[in-house]
């Protein structure tokens, strides 16, 4: 008689768990960066200048 193997799937929570890790990570590098912020009672936006000053 044949030999059947049987093969168990693999659990797909850990992939789950990973993209929402990674979806959180992103969220808080990208939009986390971008609000104001207030320090005593003044808004401070978190902005970078890239421009350069030609003459």
């Amino acid at each position: 008689m044949a030999e059947i193997k049987i093969v168990k799937k693999k659990p797909i929570w850990p992939w789950i768990v990973a993209v929402l890790l990674i979806a959180a990570i992103i969220y808080f590098v990208f939009v986390k960066n971008n609000e104001v912020t207030s320090i005593n009672g003044t808004e401070i936006e978190n902005t970078t200048s890239t421009d350069t000053i030609t003459r």
